[in-house]
């Protein structure tokens, strides 16, 4: 086990010493081992980063909610929305008969969304989502009061104009002033805030989570018009109780509309299961996309390593012939050859790594993109192994080579 370490040993101080020797070349090799390792990190870290983004998203949506609308969510399949358009709106009523309804279920909500601004004083901040919900939002949407308070049945049922802000707006709106008991200005019409949310983040990398606001449903009313748009929340205490109440919440509906055994349902039932579902089918082309351009830039990189180690072997024909006549064995021979390739495809690896931080940052500006410790670790082990693949050839060249013929080559 020494020898065979001192012999490892023995080779990358070889192989540095004919990398520096070469530098231009060094370089020129190096450079496609870069290309392709940039290629499998950044891969890496975009998917990281959307399985990462989508598990929180999914959190935000509630796993255990199912949300009855008018309309359905659109993934996959033909789209009817002729039939749909035709549907009746939902009714700020059923909340309280979907309550009764369905015994199983934990919470139910309504609300109403729309884009608007929100102005205090001389700053105004456009195309914030605006929520009208009733007071148990809050436990259906699975959101959290960071500052202040919620607003309560009473705010409710009397149309109070309190208002609850998003991270964003409260922070684009007021910067270091206390937001609580201040008077915004919605639709021209004066709003008290009286809570922050708590930050939520990006929704699936794309919108952000804290840029919205959410006040009465009733208050919502006297703004906007409650006779479409209105979405309810049924939510139960896990997900093993969903499947079972998404069943109850159908047979709720079609009681509550009054449909015949015959008839279609009016209203669609969404999850955040269809999300997952078509999730699934994206991240395969994406995968399979990125591991098609990862493993096609490694290969063109390996190759470059390849030749490069031929070359290198010709020219220290000679040399291999020397250390073979003074005692060297083959394995030796073969292993100063592997190292130098391996040293070559590390240091390209390093080199990519060090890059791939500053384009995951990059990334993160405009998408979602996550490095972990696994993730250089996995790079590293690449460039081991096609460091090893790719120059296997040409230290199997030279260590088979003989001395005699190596010794009178010029």
């Amino acid at each position: 086990m020494k020898k065979i370490l001192l012999s490892l040993s023995e080779g990358s101080k070889i192989a540095l010493s004919a990398l520096w020797t070469n530098k231009l070349r060094a370089t020129l090799t190096t450079t496609c081992i870069v290309i392709g390792i940039v290629s499998v990190t950044a891969m890496n870290t975009i998917s990281d980063g959307i399985d990462r983004s989508f598990e929180e998203s999914m959190d935000m949506l509630g796993r255990n909610v199912v949300f009855v609308e008018k309309w359905p969510w659109g993934f996959g399949g033909e789209y009817r929305w002729w039939e749909y358009r035709n549907r009746r709106e939902m009714r700020l009523a059923y909340t309280d008969q979907l309550r009764d309804l369905v015994p199983t279920a934990s919470q139910v909500s309504a609300s109403a969304s729309r884009r608007t601004s929100i102005r205090y004083q001389d700053r105004t901040v456009e195309s914030v989502s605006l929520n009208g919900a009733t007071s148990t939002y809050f436990q259906t949407a699975g959101l959290n009061i960071e500052d202040g308070r919620a607003f309560t049945d009473e705010e409710e049922q009397r149309a109070a104009r309190v208002v609850i802000l998003g991270a964003t707006v409260a922070d684009a709106l007021f910067e270091n002033t206390d937001p609580l008991n201040k008077q915004v200005r919605i639709r021209g019409q004066r709003f008290t805030v009286i809570g922050i949310l708590e930050k939520q983040g990006n929704f699936l990398g794309l919108e952000d989570g804290d840029n919205r606001m959410i006040m009465p449903i009733s208050a919502y009313g006297t703004i906007y018009d409650l006779r479409w748009g209105i979405q309810l929340s049924v939510q139960f205490p896990d997900e093993a109780t969903l499947t079972e109440g998404e069943y109850e919440v159908i047979g709720a509906m079609r009681q509550i509309r009054g449909l015949d055994p015959l008839e279609d349902d009016d209203f669609a039932i969404n999850q955040a299961a269809l999300f997952e579902q078509e999730f699934q089918g994206m991240k395969v082309a994406i995968y399979g996309i990125g591991i098609f351009l990862t493993g096609l830039a490694l290969f063109v990189g390996g190759i470059g390593v390849m030749n490069i180690m031929f070359v290198s072997v010709k020219e220290r024909t000679k040399e291999i012939g020397i250390r073979k006549a003074v005692g060297a064995k083959s394995w030796e021979i073969m292993m100063q050859f592997l190292m130098e390739s391996i040293v070559i495809c590390l240091l390209g690896g390093i080199i990519g790594v060090i890059l791939s931080i500053g384009i995951t940052q990059l990334i993160n500006q405009i998408f979602v993109a996550y490095m972990d410790w696994t993730t250089v670790l996995n790079a590293i082990l690449i460039c081991t192994a096609v460091g090893l693949l790719f120059g296997y050839l040409p230290s199997s060249r030279a260590a088979k080579s003989d001395p005699i013929e190596s010794l009178r080559y010029e």
